[in-house]
């Protein structure tokens, strides 16, 4: 009798033990899911700004046409990427194309002397530092949850429960971004 209630003891032990660790890597698995979130929302205020950044330049330098038409698709594409591997490699075409179109701009001193397109950069450099936050908080929230779920035992559970390793958002996507930029 005293056996049963041992092995019925242990057995309860190990299900609460179970309980709290799962609840423990849904908590992780989720800060991980806002991380990402808080990515999307300053990508996505980036790419607001930047239909009126190329209106504004098409003002002045029209027959940039390429570096314009660059930037749109560019912006198409980081758009529709959902996942940190594609979206970091369409957020690093972005920036690229966007750099492009910034150092055309600085050919145009009329341009450089606007107040709009001088707002439209500062929100841009802002946007830029917000996303390099976003993605810290991210790729940390990655790494506590991908540590989590690969130590040994909670690698079993995580297998048998279907936690799987998150991606990381790479870290060298934006490093040519607009930011960067002297303005």
């Amino acid at each position: 009798m005293i056996a049963v209630a041992v092995v019925a003891a242990l057995l309860a032990l190990v299900a609460a033990w179970m309980w709290v660790m799962h609840n423990r890597m849904v908590r992780v698995r989720n800060g991980v899911e806002v991380a990402w979130a808080q990515i999307d929302v300053q990508l996505t205020r980036r790419h607001d700004l930047i239909p009126n950044l190329i209106e504004m330049v098409r003002g002045y330098v029209g027959h940039e046409r390429a570096a314009l038409e660059a930037v749109s698709e560019a912006r198409a594409n980081a758009s529709a990427a959902r996942v940190p591997g594609q979206r970091s490699r369409a957020e690093q075409d972005l920036s690229g194309a966007l750099h492009k179109l910034l150092a055309i701009s600085e050919a145009y001193p009329e341009l450089q002397a606007n107040r709009s397109f001088s707002a439209l950069q500062t929100e841009l450099v802002s946007s830029e530092n917000l996303i390099t936050d976003s993605r810290s908080v991210y790729n940390d929230a990655v790494q506590d949850f991908n540590t989590m779920i690969q130590r040994v035992p909670m690698n079993l559970m995580a297998q048998t429960m279907g936690f799987t390793e998150r991606e990381y958002y790479d870290v060298g996507a934006d490093r040519q971004g607009p930011g960067e930029v002297q303005f």
